[in-house]
């Protein structure tokens, strides 16, 4: 699974918005849009924010353990 998928799968469990996550992590909305639709990928930065706030493993998001 890309950290696309992850990413969208994550939030949308978590039943919040994109422009909530984007507050969270401290991005834009759009820059949740283009990781969500595979347009961009988080600097690793933002993996480490993500992991965070999602309560998973860096290697989790980037698809290298289920």
């Amino acid at each position: 699974m890309k950290i696309a998928e992850r990413i969208y799968e994550l939030r949308t469990e978590m039943k919040i918005s994109q422009q909530t996550l984007a507050d969270e992590i401290g991005v834009s909305r759009r820059a949740i849009t283009f990781w969500e639709s595979g347009i961009n990928e988080p600097k690793a930065t933002y993996i480490a924010r993500l992991s965070k706030f999602f309560g998973v493993t860096s290697d989790y998001l980037l698809g290298l353990e289920n």
